[in-house]
């Protein structure tokens, strides 16, 4: 089992626990357990092989553990199963529905017989569920959003999950004498935030020998075909990845063709075709002479067309045709441009690592500094910081500061929006920081005017930097919140305060077309991790994935600057 599945049973178990009305001291352990394993930047699997204490793993005592290695041996927890004989059948399935607590979980199943999401979302149509008490219209609408939400879930992948499977996938792969140009397309290539269905492309001396090889990998399931150029087969999940392999000097149509988009290519080949040109995935024949040009690498496949070079993120036919036959498109950000990481957690809130074991990896990427950006007590779950324990992480900064080289480490708090739009630290212990994150953590379904106000308060207040995952959406889990982000942008705009795209791969937040939005109205980009782990840190080039797609140049980007020019932008945004 994968760390995320064993947190989401012992979520499940603190759920029916407190359903149950259990000691709040045993449910709040079982909490805790949860939020830690599915943050561990290493595997549980194989922390077990390797004989290592799953006690190591903040949260996780005796009797946790000896569930956890349970669960990951067996993929089955014996205490689990007893507990869920003792509610209604589809309570469990009711529970995973974001916005579904064990009251109301218990109520839909008890009262109205419901036993899954189907049911549910029948019961939603038919008016049930509107009727029943304390609910209402609006409870169930959201309810409707999220059974949506999930079952888009199961069309298609998160890049965040489907990126680690490729990359496992080609390092098996690099060892292979004479195989070159291992890529992936498709969807995955161009950066989507979800994905369907894998393209790897590649070139080799010996085709075969490359596609005997990836069909026998160990983690490939049932193998769907397996030819001499070609090999498609599922992986663990249920992710489909097809291996396609030309020769060399052909690897550059190839790759063109299988990243899409389809319109782009639809874009090129009418492009093409008024140039007397016909474009495949072999390369591009002359019509006339019946003559086939072939490509080894794509920049020579667009040049032939009297292109510039595209972007894979911006093949999208969103007029990136017109702008390269002018030679107009930008030098995208690189993940190479980041200075530092402007959101991130430690031991001090709800995350994993000390201030200085973060600092110190975030000099081994190159990073000028970093912003330690803790929950404020509002977060209670997350163990959020006073306006006293934040002064004293402040002090802790500042003494690390003259110890380290290399990295500036800046104070910061990532400060709740309150449901009335107040924060939930004063003017007084905020005016002390380097940086301020302001974010929405509750209340999220509140309506479209009052939620947008709630977040043009917190833009309009002197001490805020940053506005956090402005929509709070968690991808195919947690739909976005009501909110009109034109107003905000124009907001963020007149104040001069800075967006964030948040890199967590289940966030992505603003998304592509949000962020290229608020760069056109000339709002400042900071791109954050939210890491809540040294792990967390690499999920960096995640969000310049989507400032690529969003067209983003490094000058858009607060946290392409160097530390003085940075701390110059902040000082005068306060």
């Amino acid at each position: 089992m994968k760390n995320s599945e064993v947190a989401k049973v012992f979520q499940d178990i603190a759920d029916l626990l407190e359903l149950k009305g259990e000691n709040v001291f045993k449910i709040r352990a079982y909490q805790r357990a949860a939020r830690a394993i599915e943050h561990y930047p290493k595997e549980l699997k194989i922390m077990i092989e390797e004989g290592e204490g799953l006690q190591s793993i903040p949260g996780v005592g005796e009797a946790i553990a000896k569930k956890t290695t349970e669960l990951v041996t067996t993929g089955k927890l014996g205490y689990y199963e007893n507990l869920k004989t003792e509610f209604p059948q589809g309570i469990v399935s009711l529970l995973a529905i974001p916005g579904i607590g064990p009251k109301t979980a218990n109520k839909l199943c008890s009262e109205l017989r419901v036993s899954s999401v189907d049911g549910l979302e029948r019961a939603i149509n038919e008016g049930w569920v509107a009727e029943l008490f304390r609910l209402g219209d609006k409870a169930a609408h959201n309810m409707l959003h999220q059974i949506r939400a999930l079952r888009r879930k199961d069309q298609r992948i998160p890049i965040g999950e489907a990126l680690p499977v490729v990359e496992e996938i080609m390092v098996a792969l690099s060892a292979i004498p004479g195989l070159r140009n291992l890529t992936p397309a498709g969807s995955l290539r161009r950066f989507r935030e979800t994905v369907g269905d894998i393209d790897l492309m590649g070139s080799a001396d010996n085709p075969t020998e490359v596609i005997d090889t990836f069909v026998a990998l160990p983690q490939m399931g049932q193998v769907l075909a397996h030819g001499s150029t070609r090999g498609s087969a599922i992986v663990s999940g249920g992710l489909q990845v097809d291996l396609r392999m030309v020769e060399h000097h052909s690897f550059g149509s190839l790759l063109q063709y299988f990243t899409g988009s389809k319109q782009h290519n639809i874009s090129l080949r009418e492009r093409g075709r008024k140039q007397g040109l016909k474009l495949s995935e072999y390369g591009i024949t002359v019509v006339t002479a019946d003559k086939l040009e072939r490509f080894s690498v794509e920049e020579e496949f667009y040049h032939r067309l009297g292109l510039q070079h595209i972007p894979p993120e911006l093949r999208e036919a969103q007029g990136e045709v017109e702008k390269a036959e002018q030679r107009a498109v930008p030098k995208l950000v690189e993940l190479s441009d980041i200075k530092g990481d402007l959101h991130t957690h430690t031991q001090w809130s709800d995350g994993h690592d000390s201030i200085e074991e973060l600092a110190l990896a975030a000099k081994d990427m190159g990073y000028q500094y970093m912003a330690i950006t803790e929950h404020s007590a509002g977060r209670g779950i997350a163990h959020g910081l006073s306006g006293e324990r934040l002064r004293n992480q402040v002090a802790e900064i500042k003494a690390l500061n003259e110890r380290l080289t290399g990295i500036h480490v800046l104070s910061g708090i990532e400060v709740d929006i309150r449901a009335n739009g107040t924060l939930d630290l004063p003017h007084e212990i905020l005016s002390e920081l380097d940086v301020v994150i302001a974010a929405v953590h509750s209340a999220m379904y509140q309506g479209e005017e009052t939620m947008t106000k709630r977040v043009i308060g917190a833009i309009e207040n002197p001490d805020v930097d940053i506005i956090a995952h402005p929509t709070c959406r968690l991808i195919g889990e947690r739909e976005p919140v009501n909110i009109d982000l034109e107003a905000v942008f124009q907001a963020a705009a007149k104040n001069n305060k800075i967006m964030e795209i948040n890199a967590m791969p289940d966030r992505l937040d603003l998304k592509d077309i949000h962020a290229c939005r608020a760069r056109d109205l000339g709002v400042k980009l900071a791109i954050g991790t939210d890491a809540h782990s040294i792990a967390h840190l690499g999920f960096m080039r995640f969000g310049v994935g989507v400032a690529r797609r969003a067209w983003c140049e490094p000058h858009h980007i607060l946290n392409t600057l160097p530390l003085a020019e940075l701390l110059a932008v902040l000082n005068r945004n306060r």
